[in-house]
């Protein structure tokens, strides 16, 4: 089982910390499922950029990057060189601690 961190970069959100998450579900399904809104255009399917995040912890604990992921991180506002995108992020077999931190959501909102 699996402890995911979500920290924000959206002024005053405060991290969350969601325990006992069971392995092969993305981190986009995890926050979704906990009322964690992590925008998502393409419906999880790895055809735009809407669920990039930054992996600052546990980057073994997950699927590996692909080419595809990649191409469309270098589409992403601000991507970094843990920059991942969520629907990706299936949660390998096994169990640990993970921290990821999500972009200021805003930016698709226009506010």
């Amino acid at each position: 089982m699996y402890n995911i961190t979500f920290k924000f970069e959206q002024k005053g959100m405060e991290p969350v910390t969601i325990e006992n998450v069971a392995a092969d579900q993305s981190i986009l399904e995890v926050a979704l499922k906990n009322d964690i809104d992590l925008h998502h255009n393409c419906g999880g399917v790895c055809a735009c950029s809407t669920c990039h995040l930054y992996v600052e912890q546990g980057e073994d604990l997950i699927e590996e990057l692909s080419d595809k992921e990649e191409d469309f991180i270098d589409r992403a506002i601000s991507p970094r060189l843990n920059s991942r995108l969520g629907c990706q992020c299936i949660l390998l077999e096994g169990g640990g601690d993970l921290v990821v931190t999500l972009p200021d959501q805003t930016q698709f909102l226009g506010e």
